[in-house]
């Protein structure tokens, strides 16, 4: 990537482009074409399991008003109370203050390349997918990297501070993944991701409690070629199909 082709993108990601390049981070952002304001919006995009988008959720400390950032796996949620434990006393932060501390809107704020800096933790719960996609200073922006390349490129730490969500399935999820299997048989060009945003392996089958993959199954979905995506999912039309009957 040379220094011509950023001058067509947005200045956010331009600023994330340019820390990506002088630290020699082998992905650029790319665009997508929809709105990935939200983790299931870019996993969806990406047709990657949610937990595999790294979001980016601003505190306001108020000991001294610094911007508190964490980067967080798309399905946790932030434990406010173990942050605080780590970096003093929270509050909420608007879209305004967001937007002078960090230089991004809400909805693309990258993990680096801010306007000023921010104290700033890693979930550790990242660190269960080899590659992860965060945003890139634009709300259709986002660029790979893997868990440990973000602890890498922020300087940041490594934290427990989430809590783990609710894993009970939805009552429909058999439902849901059925209606998602008809989809995607019907469809011959960008295959519909299994995910319902039900993100946990099971302990005995290790598939997914939610759209019954395998982790090798989930790690190359994005990279997989329409064809591909549909033998994945006729395996896990096999796998589903027991518990219908």
């Amino acid at each position: 990537m040379c220094g011509a082709e950023l001058k067509p993108l947005p200045d956010g990601m331009r600023r994330v482009a340019e820390v990506l390049l002088a630290k020699g981070h082998p992905h650029a952002p790319v665009m997508l074409d929809g709105a990935a304001r939200t983790a299931q919006q870019a996993a969806d995009a990406l047709g990657i399991a949610v937990g595999q988008i790294a979001k980016s959720i601003i505190f306001r400390r108020t000991t001294d008003d610094a911007a508190v950032l964490v980067v967080t796996a798309g399905d946790q949620r932030v434990d406010e109370k173990k942050v605080a434990a780590l970096v003093g006393p929270l509050a909420r932060a608007d879209a305004a203050f967001v937007k002078a501390k960090t230089g991004f809107s809400i909805g693309g704020v990258s993990p680096i390349a801010h306007a000023t800096p921010c104290v700033t933790l890693i979930d550790q719960e990242l660190f269960r997918f080899d590659e992860i996609w965060a945003a890139a200073g634009h709300p259709h922006g986002v660029f790979k990297l893997r868990p440990q390349d973000l602890a890498e490129l922020s300087g940041a730490p490594v934290a427990d501070v989430a809590v783990d969500p609710v894993w009970e399935k939805p009552d429909n999820a058999l439902e849901l993944i059925a209606a998602r299997a008809q989809l995607a048989g019907a469809t011959a060009l960008n295959v519909p991701s299994p995910c319902i945003s039900v993100c946990r392996m099971n302990q005995q089958t290790w598939l997914c409690e939610g759209c019954y993959r395998t982790i090798d199954e989930i790690r190359q979905w994005s990279a997989a070629s329409d064809a591909d995506k549909k033998v994945i999912w006729e395996s896990i039309e096999q796998r589903f199909t027991p518990e219908l009957a």
